[in-house]
């Protein structure tokens, strides 16, 4: 019988990152739901720095889902092309932007089914815009930070994000899930990189099945 390697309590790893990381934010700039929402979707494949570059001559051009809805693909496409993936992400802004003009009055709903429904949202962008913008706990962000510290710390086994965002789900209390993606992904940034994670500075490494293994 295989020996279960020892792992880190998920109430002590969220009390060790809440002291390395006081106040955890998004790396993303926004004003408005809609500005978040319309940045997170730019974010795929992306990195924050260029989101954060790119978003405000969008927003300046197109200030809210109505402009947006009245935009031309290839405007779009223009403004987003060095986020990558430039026309899909174009049409999935111009799409989401037109069904909330028709179906939410141009507001952004606060709701995970009414968000997935949108164009260009799955559950990990509505995730997002549910606990930054609504402080809405219905799941945790798992970005490829989030999934790859899950699996590094032994708190998932899966590659599938969702599969991961239950098993971080049943670990962790429901008013910390907004919380703790935003500490993963800082503690990924900071320490736990995927190539070369500083262990040697590491305050968790003591108990990381990585070292362990």
């Amino acid at each position: 019988m295989a020996v279960k390697k020892p792992g880190i309590p998920p109430k002590e790893l969220l009390s060790v990152l809440e002291s390395l990381f006081p106040g955890p934010k998004t790396a993303l700039r926004w004003k408005n739901p809609f500005e978040l929402l319309a940045a997170t979707i730019l974010s795929a494949q992306c990195t924050d720095v260029r989101v954060n570059q790119v978003a405000p001559v969008l927003f300046r051009r197109f200030p809210t889902a109505g402009a947006l809805a009245e935009a031309s693909q290839e405007e779009v496409e223009k403004i987003v092309y060095s986020t990558g993936f430039y026309r899909n992400k174009a049409k999935s802004l111009r799409g989401m932007a037109q069904r909330l003009q028709d179906q939410h009055g141009g507001q952004v709903p606060d709701s995970m089914s009414d968000l997935v429904a949108l164009p260009g949202v799955a559950r990990k962008t509505a995730n997002c815009v549910l606990g930054t913008a609504f402080g809405k706990q219905e799941g945790v962000v798992v970005d490829t930070h989030v999934g790859r510290l899950a699996r590094r710390m032994g708190l998932s086994r899966f590659q599938d994000p969702v599969k991961v965002e239950q098993d971080l789900m049943g670990a962790f209390p429901r008013e910390s899930w907004t919380r703790l993606s935003l500490l993963l992904i800082d503690f990924g940034r900071a320490t736990c990189r995927a190539r070369k994670p500083k262990c040697e500075e590491c305050a968790l490494a003591k108990r990381c099945p990585k070292i362990l293994s």
